[in-house]
């Protein structure tokens, strides 16, 4: 490490500050800002697509004025002072590549991305808070789902060295920026890689670890396993000053799951397989993403608030750090939620119960929507092709995907866009401030959970 770095590094099986004293990182993800996806801000489908339609109704200038401030309004200063107050010291950054470049100019930077994304972390960093920069969507998208900006069900940044270039250059850009910054935890390098081979997630972390260490010897590198951030048989021996990152979502606190009975045991099982890499590699433990979904309805949320309880407990135990998923959407997962008052759900609202009846959005789905339609067809795939095990998951949640969250999706698309048709500039801007936290429900539950177990771990 360079003398003058005043940031965080690894020791052992601890992260430490430049004093040697230890940290646990212990905050929240910031889904749905610089990678926006369909459950939290109510769009169907994938974020690029989404663009391009509300593109098409508004023109490009008035949408890119949109977008830019929903951005705005989706964290600002309230928001990192509200996080500070809640006792969480670290904050997880999902950004989309596109922000920083094109797939018409790649390698031509974009300078309004890296401003935005600076001025995050300088916010967080006044207010004591760490960033970890996550890169969460690549070109040709690192996973086969919504997340990764995936129009498809193909992880192709898999298959094309370009994709796989573009992504290891931004890292350059980025660390080279960032370098020296005591406020940047750390880089997260790809989000939930699923690589089907696990032969090239390996490779590229090693080729992408190498090329940051050029501009930043300095600051800590995270990494997530494959499939999903569950699987770390692909990296070997693990590099210096790194965090292996594992993702624990628990099926008892998901739509399709539960409800939670108490297994506490259950629980730990799946913990320790997915961090027995971390503990016989004697490195830091740390979840980048976990955490239930809610309903409004308590006999259902009770139970999913136990199990985020217990997990928390457990993480303590293990002297884990954690990132809560997620900070701010529109009801499902977030410790604050636009107002069903807002204009945005005002508006938006029959069309989000549509999507919701369809069982559009994968995450929050019960599986079980639109069952006769479904349940005739996941019969005949099972009766005519029983060998078919296709990856990550399996036939019935891949065919799923492949009906309800791709073309039912995808259809969707141009309806949400024609809600912009007619709209004025104060309009538009009455639809992003519906984001900023003053005009946010917040889910008090939640967010005292996750103040009892910040402090406890302070």
């Amino acid at each position: 490490m360079a003398r003058n770095f005043q940031g965080l590094s690894v020791r052992g099986d601890a992260i430490v500050d430049s004093s040697g004293v230890p940290v646990v990182l212990r905050g929240v993800g910031l889904g749905g800002w610089m990678n926006m996806e369909n459950f939290i801000t109510g769009y169907p489908a994938n974020e690029s697509a989404m663009r391009e339609a509300v593109g098409g109704v508004l023109g490009l200038e008035r949408a890119d004025a949109f977008f830019e401030r929903l951005l705005d309004r989706f964290f600002e200063e309230d928001d990192a002072e509200f996080l500070a107050g809640l006792g969480v010291n670290c904050v997880r950054l999902p950004i989309n590549q596109r922000h920083y470049e094109s797939d018409a100019e790649p390698f031509k930077w974009l300078s309004r991305g890296f401003e935005r994304l600076s001025a995050a972390v300088d916010l967080l960093g006044s207010c004591g808070i760490y960033s970890v920069i996550d890169l969460h969507a690549v070109p040709g998208s690192q996973n086969q789902h919504w997340h990764s900006d995936n129009a498809t069900h193909v992880a192709a940044f898999w298959k094309h060295p370009h994709f796989m270039d573009r992504a290891t250059a931004l890292w350059v850009q980025l660390a080279s920026r960032f370098a020296g910054n005591p406020w940047v935890a750390g880089y997260n390098l790809l989000n939930e890689p699923a690589d089907p081979t696990g032969a090239v997630v390996g490779p590229w972390h090693e080729r992408t670890v190498r090329a940051v260490r050029e501009v930043d010897p300095d600051h800590i590198v995270f990494l997530d396993g494959n499939t999903y951030s569950t699987d770390f048989s692909s990296f070997g021996e693990p590099v210096e000053n790194a965090v292996y990152a594992c993702h624990d979502y628990a099926r008892d606190g998901m739509a399709f799951g539960g409800p939670y009975a108490g297994d506490r045991g259950r629980l730990e099982t799946t913990f320790l397989k997915r961090t027995a890499y971390q503990r016989q590699t004697g490195t830091p433990i740390w979840v980048g993403e976990f955490g239930p979904v809610y309903t409004g309805v308590p006999e259902l949320d009770e139970p999913r608030y136990a199990l985020l309880e217990d997990q928390l407990a457990l993480y303590a135990e293990h002297g884990a750090g954690w990132s809560l998923w997620t900070y701010k959407d529109i009801g499902l997962q977030g410790l604050v939620y636009a107002s069903p008052s807002s204009f945005y759900l005002r508006l938006f609202g029959e069309f989000v119960s549509k999507k919701a009846r369809l069982g559009v959005d994968s995450w929050g789905s019960t599986d079980r929507e639109q069952a006769e339609v479904m349940e005739p067809l996941h019969a005949l795939i099972a009766r005519e092709f029983p060998a078919w095990e296709p990856y990550p998951w399996d036939a019935r949640s891949t065919t799923d995907d492949l009906v309800r969250h791709l073309l039912f999706a995808q259809a969707m698309v141009p309806e949400y866009a024609a809600y912009f048709r007619g709209l004025d500039d104060a309009g538009l801007d009455a639809l992003a401030d519906s984001f900023a936290l003053r005009a946010c429900v917040r889910r008090d539950r939640l967010c005292e959970i996750v103040t009892t177990a910040a402090f406890a771990m302070s």
